[in-house]
C-alpha cells in the first residue's frame, strides 16, 4: 500500500478519498435505481391485476 501512496505523490490521501467518494455515490445511485425499478414493477403488476391492461392505439385489446 505504501508503494501506491508513494506513486501518487503528496496528494495521495485526497486522490484516494475522491475515488472512495465517487464509488459511494455510484453505489448509492445504483441502489436507488434498483429500488425504484422494483417499486415501479410492483405498481405495474398491481395495475394489471386490477384489469388496467396495456392498450394499443387507444383501444382496449
Amino acid at each position: 500500500m505504501s508503494g501506491l501512496m508513494d506513486s501518487l505523490g503528496p496528494h495521495a490521501g485526497f486522490i484516494l478519498a475522491s475515488y472512495g467518494a465517487a464509488a459511494l455515490v455510484l453505489a448509492g445511485l445504483t441502489f436507488a435505481t434498483l429500488r425504484d425499478h422494483a417499486a415501479q414493477k410492483r405498481a405495474l403488476d398491481a395495475l394489471e391485476r386490477r384489469g388496467a391492461g396495456r392498450q394499443r392505439d387507444g383501444k382496449t385489446p
